[in-house]
């Protein structure tokens, strides 16, 4: 950076999504109309375009559901119709959220005053930075490698059980395992690498605004210096952590009713699941935790010296009646009696060392879990389920 350079950067126009690579490439080809981002439509399309043709391979060769000589027909692999039907568009409609949920909290630094005039500077280099990161060419490339590498594994393992539905011998089965091979699978991959390149951008962004002199408020209520906006940045990946959580819950439920794996056996894989999962989602917001601890540690200290001040002065006024001048203290509004200075003192106390709280978790943790739930439910005789659950009530 040139020193002495300025930035000035909208936060209302700021994105981690709008003219990358891949999106100026769909919009290159008209997936992406000239005003606006087509969210739905591209959701809409790109799961038919990944499934439809499957179910058609398939509905021609009779395999869709179970026939002679396929044990494992097309509509047994659920972790492909979860794919196309559920994880592709959701995936999608994420950089709508996105695209409005990352300005407003970007512009919530300023109206805050978390960012100060001396510090904007710093922070729209910062968000300059970002811009240029995003843009640069050299992810999606690495993108596209690894993209080939995953397509070509493939070839080299032919006998993969998630196209086990198609038979080499029959073209119109052919014809569905190389559309799977050559088309779903690398919308789906494509769509999912963009989004954990997503998520590193948005955890550079977050590690290089937490290193800026922020002017955290020690006894803001929501107990995170002033930081508590930052509860909507979950919303932006939400949809991305369901999606990996229901690709994978698909692909275990083939195996329990198609392999008989039995549920239980895969508790430790899904609470493995689950913890990696939280811990994608909470990592960008822990970028703040050491900023949000030395301020704790320091109010402490600060706000420990002035209660001892304050209430020494109080004991000398009225428990030792000391003949003692008005004090300034004694009569500042902003401090008043000695339960106020107290409150104050534990506002301080009760501030937390990472921006997570419950409406954080649940954004995280309940979309990451909810298909294993329904995973773990396949296996719960419903009648004796309901019966419990109402005599439990009553």
């Amino acid at each position: 950076m040139k020193s002495g350079q300025s930035y000035d950067i909208d936060s209302r126009s700021f994105s981690l999504v709008r003219n990358d690579p891949f999106y100026r490439l769909q919009r290159r080809i008209g997936l992406i109309p000239a005003h606006g981002d087509g969210c739905k439509r591209r959701a809409l399309l790109y799961a038919l375009v990944a499934w439809l043709p499957l179910m058609i391979a398939s509905w021609v060769a009779g395999t869709v559901v179970e026939s002679a000589g396929i044990t494992e027909p097309l509509l047994g692999h659920i972790g492909i119709h979860v794919r196309c039907l559920v994880a592709i568009p959701l995936l999608v409609l994420a950089e709508g959220l996105a695209q409005k949920n990352i300005p407003l909290f970007v512009r919530e630094f300023r109206r805050t005053g978390l960012i100060g005039d001396a510090q904007s500077p710093q922070f729209e280099q910062v968000l300059a930075d970002i811009q240029r990161l995003r843009n640069k060419a050299i992810p999606w490339v690495i993108i596209a490698g690894l993209l080939i590498t995953w397509t070509a594994a493939f070839f080299l393992a032919p006998n993969s059980d998630e196209i086990q539905w198609a038979d080499a011998e029959s073209p119109s089965l052919a014809f569905g395992a190389w559309w799977f091979l050559l088309v779903t699978r690398p919308i789906f991959s494509v769509l999912l690498l963009a989004w954990i390149w997503r998520l590193v951008l948005l955890g550079i962004l977050l590690l290089r605004i937490a290193r800026l002199p922020l002017q955290l408020v020690v006894m803001h209520p929501d107990r995170a210096g002033g930081l508590g906006f930052l509860d909507r940045v979950p919303l932006i990946y939400s949809p991305f952590i369901l999606s990996v959580s229901a690709v994978l819950a698909g692909a275990w439920a083939h195996s329990v009713f198609y392999h008989n794996v039995p549920v239980p056996s895969l508790y430790i894989q899904m609470v493995t699941l689950l913890i990696v999962l939280t811990a994608v989602g909470l990592a960008p917001l822990l970028a703040f935790s050491p900023k949000l601890m030395h301020a704790k540690r320091q109010a402490l200290l600060d706000y420990g010296v002035l209660l001892a001040r304050h209430g020494k002065e109080v004991d000398d006024k009225w428990i030792a009646q000391k003949g003692v001048p008005d004090s300034p203290m004694l009569g500042a509004p902003e401090l008043g009696p000695v339960a106020d200075m107290q409150a104050l003192y534990q506002a301080v106390a009760s501030m937390r060392p990472a921006v997570i709280s419950k409406s954080i978790l649940i954004k995280i943790v309940l979309p990451a879990a909810l298909p294993l739930l329904v995973l773990v439910a396949t296996q719960w005789p419903l009648k004796s389920t309901l019966s419990k659950l109402l005599f439990t009530l009553l």
